[in-house]
């Protein structure tokens, strides 16, 4: 149990890293974007037309690694009127939580790969960027394997802290 923890934070520690500072740099790129649009757009009556499709293709990678941030953080969406009503219900709803999530971690992974594999075989590109579509649908699998390590390390503290509340 010792070594699996000791993956799990080094693992914890290189995808905080990685979600922390591409999501930080892709925001302040498609912050800059639209600022020097807006000015453009307003001042000079001009606009760049590649700066929404940066946003749009941002949008999309913030919301699929975020969810990996978002399970890192418990901050997934859940109902716990259950939870609040029978409190002995906290782990076994927690584990099933967890699992679901790790099912539906599992389906991104294995589909996300099957349309990206199909996106490398087609050559498709963004219209105006010309970013080939294969990188923004290797996002899916990229964020199905992360909220795959960080559901089995949420789960895997959850056990823990179990396992320690009924020692007590």
């Amino acid at each position: 149990m010792i070594i699996l923890k000791s993956i799990l934070n080094a693992a914890d520690r290189i995808l905080t890293f990685f979600e922390d500072w591409t999501l930080f740099i892709t925001v302040i790129a498609v912050l800059a974007a639209l600022f020097v649009n807006v000015i453009l757009r307003y001042a000079f009556n001009y606009s760049l037309a590649w700066s929404e499709e940066l946003v749009r293709e941002v949008i999309i990678y913030t919301t699929l690694i975020g969810c990996s941030a978002a399970v890192r953080n418990r901050s997934m969406i859940k109902v716990d009127v259950l939870l609040q009503l029978i409190p002995k219900t906290r782990y076994p709803l927690m584990l099933f939580s967890n699992l679901v999530t790790l099912i539906f971690a599992v389906m991104m992974l294995y589909y996300g790969w099957q349309i990206a594999a199909i996106q490398a075989v087609t050559h498709q590109k963004t219209i105006i960027l010309q970013i080939p579509m294969v990188y923004l649908y290797a996002l899916m699998p990229l964020m199905g394997g992360m909220m795959m390590i960080r559901t089995i390390q949420v789960m895997t503290q959850d056990f823990l802290s179990y396992r320690e509340e009924r020692r007590t």
